[in-house]
């Protein structure tokens, strides 16, 4: 990193004391997800830990520190790593609900944020006998469980229900009351939900894009989310979605073919 502009002193949070200076000079090394947090590894042994919120975004793209001196502030971008090469990368978030912290590396998986995490959902540890372990003691429903991140880290409201909907599973239905069998297909289901997602870069219901300022285009495929009273998609089935809330969240399920 040539440079970092910090045109704020706070998104979620207060940003951490001496951020750009701390930042400047950096290589990074490497970039990693855990959950829904980013995390950049840089050779002097800093992590940068970043969280998106609801509505940030970083963008990529060519330009040089010297010829933006004259150019007007991006709204809402609040900062800008300023990189080798005439790379830029600015952080935009409109409502600021996102977070940056600097971490040591070394121990950045024992920040408090991080420990409790569970396993990512694309991970071997991820399993059906994992997962059947943790729910059988369980009797809260089923989605709100999934979206507890000290299960399994990184999964979202939308693609809970997408999940639950390919596997048959009622969202309502108790942790307690779902056998191995079931699991096992639930397991199947978040994964290959996943897969298509990342595949189709995502789901654009507002805010989200890629750093080339592309749209995701998963919320094409949705069978469930966002389709209150519409016909059920699944072959045969012949009910409608309906929408709940669960814990403050819009849940989506067909009441005919979850159970």
């Amino acid at each position: 990193m040539i440079a970092v502009e910090q045109r704020c002193q706070r998104l979620r949070n207060i940003l951490p004391p001496d951020f750009a200076t701390r930042l400047t000079g950096s290589v990074v090394q490497r970039a990693r997800r855990r959950g829904k947090y980013i995390l950049i590894d840089t050779r002097c042994s800093l992590t940068l830990l970043c969280h998106l919120g609801m509505t940030g975004s970083f963008s990529v793209a060519k330009g040089s520190r010297q010829a933006a001196v004259s150019e007007p502030p991006v709204r809402h971008e609040h900062i800008v790593f300023w990189m080798s090469g005439d790379q830029r990368i600015g952080y935009h978030d409109p409502r600021r609900f996102g977070m940056m912290d600097i971490a040591a590396t070394s121990r950045v998986e024992f920040d408090r944020r991080l420990r409790d995490l569970g396993p990512e959902p694309l991970a071997p540890e991820f399993n059906a006998r994992y997962l059947h372990d943790r729910l059988r003691s369980r009797k809260s429903p089923v989605k709100s469980a999934l979206m507890d991140q000290r299960l399994v880290a990184g999964l979202g409201n939308i693609y809970v229900s997408e999940a639950l909907w390919r596997a048959g599973i009622s969202p309502r239905r108790r942790c307690n009351r779902i056998a191995l069998a079931r699991v096992s297909g639930l397991v199947d289901a978040i994964r290959g939900t996943l897969d298509e997602a990342i595949a189709a870069g995502g789901s654009t219901l507002r805010d989200h894009q890629g750093v080339d300022g592309s749209l995701g285009t998963f919320q094409h495929r949705f069978n469930v989310y966002g389709k209150d009273r519409m016909e059920c998609p699944r072959h045969g089935c012949g009910g409608k979605v309906v929408r709940v809330v669960q814990a403050g969240r819009s849940t989506f399920y067909c009441r005919a073919c979850q159970k």
